[in-house]
C-alpha cells in the first residue's frame, strides 16, 4: 500500500470511529403529550432533549432546540390531540429543525396518527391521511413508529418504513388481570367493519364472538369507489312500484316525465313490444349547416336529444333504508366487551351498550387503543350503561378521567420504549409485541449508547441470562 493510500485509510478509520463514538439517542418532544414522554424516558433511563415550542403573537408556531443533535439519532415523540393542527405543525417544524441541525437520523414516534380515519375517498372529498403522510416525509424523516393505525394500508402512504405496533397484548393482559370472570366474556364488534379486530381478541382470550349489525353509516360517509355512475342531476320527485323514477326535476326547475315500464310490458305481458335501443357511432363527423346553431357554434355532443333519450333507459337509484339494530351472537348471562381502535364520538357505543343489556349481558366493557373522547363524551359515558371504558395513554385524557370515574388507562410507554431501544440498537422488531413487558424493570434494558461490540447479540440471550 502506498503512503498516500495508508493516510486515506487511517483518516477513514478515525472518521468512522468518531461517528461511532458520537452516536447517541436524543428524545425530542412537542407539547402534545409530555406525560407519555416522561414515562418513555424513565424506561430508557435518559433525559429528554431541552426544547421550547411556543407561538408568536400572530399564532405562528416557533421551535427552538436548546441542545446539539449533530450526528445523533433523534426520536421525535408527538401524538394527535384535540389541537390536532397545532400538533401537526409542531411535528413538521421540529423534524425540519432536526434535519437542519445535522441530525444523523430523525425517527418519528407518533402513537396516534392524526387524520388516520380519513384514509378513503368519500364522494368529492380527499384522502387527507395521504396528504399528512407526504407532508411528514417531506421534512426528511427516516422512520416512523406508530400504534394501531386505523387501517394497515396507511403504511403505504409513507415513503419511509413504518412500524405499526399493536396495543392488543396490553389490553388483553388488562382483561385477564382485572376481569375475574374473563372466561365468561363475549367479544363484541360494534359493526361488521370491526369483525377482524374483534376476532383477534376472541381467539387470544378463547371466548366467543358477537357482532352488532344495523348501524349504517350516513350518506356522507359512503366510500366513492370511482366504479359506479355518478348520481343523476336534479331532485328525485317520485318512485313508482317497480323502483324506477317517473318524474325528476331539471336544473331549470322544469319537471320532466319519464315513460314508465308498464307501458312497455314491464310486468311480463308484452315483452316483444319493448323498444330496443340501438346506437351507431360514426367514425367521423362532417360539419353541416344543420349542426350549427344560431350563434355560429356547434352544439356540445352531450347536449343532443339522443343523450336525453338514453338517460330514460338508465336505472334509477334505489331509495336507502337503514336496517334495524340487531345482534348476531349470544350474550345472555355473560360479560360483553366491545373492542375498537379509536373512541371519538361515543353515541354508537352507548346505543350498543343498551342493546347488549337488553339481550341479557350483565356487564358491558368498552376497550380501545386511542381514547380521543371528544366533546361531552365523558358525560355520556358516565350516564350510560357502560360499566367501564379502557383506553391506552396514546392520547392524553386526564380531563375526561376527572369528569368520569368509568375511564381506565393502560400505560403503553413500555412498548414504545422497547421499540426505540430495538431500532437504536439495530435489533429485530418482530418480537417487540411478544415480550412480557411486566417483567422488564428499568435497569434491565439494554445499553443505549456505545459501540456494537458492547451490546449483546440477541434479546432472547439477554433475557435468558438475566432470568427474564
Amino acid at each position: 500500500m502506498m503512503p498516500f493510500q495508508r493516510r486515506i485509510a487511517s483518516k477513514a478509520t478515525s472518521s468512522s470511529g468518531f461517528v461511532a463514538e458520537s452516536k447517541g439517542l436524543v428524545v425530542l418532544t412537542g407539547n402534545s403529550h409530555p406525560d407519555l414522554v416522561k414515562r418513555i424516558c424513565k424506561q430508557l433511563t435518559i433525559q429528554p432533549c431541552k426544547s421550547v415550542t411556543s407561538k408568536h403573537s400572530n399564532r405562528e408556531t416557533k421551535v427552538e432546540i436548546q441542545e446539539t443533535v449533530r450526528g445523533r439519532d433523534v426520536y421525535l415523540i408527538q401524538t394527535g390531540t384535540l389541537h390536532v393542527n397545532d400538533d401537526i405543525m409542531e411535528l413538521l417544524i421540529l423534524a425540519f429543525a432536526c434535519k437542519a441541525a445535522c441530525a444523523r437520523r430523525v425517527i418519528l414516534v407518533v402513537p396516534y396518527l392524526p387524520y388516520c380515519k380519513q384514509n378513503k375517498m368519500r364522494k368529492r372529498g380527499s384522502i387527507t391521511c395521504k396528504l399528512i403522510a407526504q407532508l411528514i416525509c417531506s421534512t426528511g424523516i427516516d422512520h416512523v413508529i406508530t400504534i394501531d393505525l386505523h387501517s394497515k394500508e396507511i403504511q403505504g402512504f409513507f415513503d419511509v418504513s413504518v412500524d405499526n405496533l399493536r396495543a392488543s397484548p396490553f389490553l388483553i393482559r388488562y382483561i385477564m388481570e382485572t376481569i375475574s370472570d374473563h372466561r365468561n366474556c363475549v367479544i363484541v364488534a360494534k359493526d361488521p367493519n370491526s369483525v377482524a379486530r374483534a376476532t383477534s381478541y376472541a381467539e387470544r382470550l378463547r371466548v366467543s364472538l358477537a357482532v352488532i349489525h344495523g348501524v349504517d353509516r350516513e350518506d356522507t360517509e359512503r366510500t366513492d369507489g370511482r366504479t359506479s355512475p355518478p348520481p343523476m342531476e336534479g331532485e328525485i320527485k317520485d318512485w313508482d312500484a317497480n323502483g324506477m323514477v317517473s318524474d325528476f326535476m331539471s336544473q331549470d326547475g322544469e319537471i320532466l316525465r319519464r315513460p314508465k315500464l308498464e307501458a312497455w310490458g314491464a310486468n311480463g305481458d308484452d315483452q316483444e313490444n319493448i323498444p330496443k335501443l340501438t346506437v351507431s357511432v360514426p367514425t367521423h363527423r362532417k360539419r353541416t349547416s344543420e349542426s350549427i346553431n344560431s350563434s355560429g357554434l356547434e352544439p356540445e355532443p352531450l347536449t343532443s336529444p339522443f343523450v336525453h333519450n338514453v338517460l330514460d333507459f338508465l336505472p334509477a337509484l334505489q331509495e336507502k333504508e337503514k336496517p334495524p339494530l340487531n345482534l348476531v351472537g349470544n350474550v345472555n348471562g355473560k360479560i360483553a366487551i366491545i373492542v375498537d381502535d379509536i373512541i371519538d364520538d361515543v353515541d354508537d357505543y352507548v346505543t350498543a351498550a343498551e342493546l347488549l343489556h337488553s339481550r341479557g349481558a350483565y356487564k358491558v366493557y368498552l376497550i380501545a387503543t386511542h381514547g380521543l373522547l371528544t366533546g361531552n363524551a365523558a358525560e355520556k359515558i358516565e350516564q350510560s350503561l357502560l360499566d367501564e371504558v379502557v383506553v391506552t395513554n396514546t392520547v392524553p385524557h386526564e380531563v375526561q378521567k376527572m369528569q368520569c370515574h368509568k375511564i381506565r388507562t393502560v400505560d403503553i410507554s413500555p412498548l414504545l420504549a422497547e421499540a426505540i431501544r430495538r431500532i437504536h440498537n439495530g435489533e429485530s422488531m418482530i418480537r417487540c409485541t411478544l415480550l412480557n413487558f411486566q417483567q422488564l424493570p428499568t435497569i434491565k434494558f439494554l445499553p443505549l449508547f456505545g459501540t456494537n461490540r458492547n451490546l449483546p447479540g440477541k434479546r432472547e440471550d439477554y433475557c435468558a441470562r438475566e432470568g427474564l
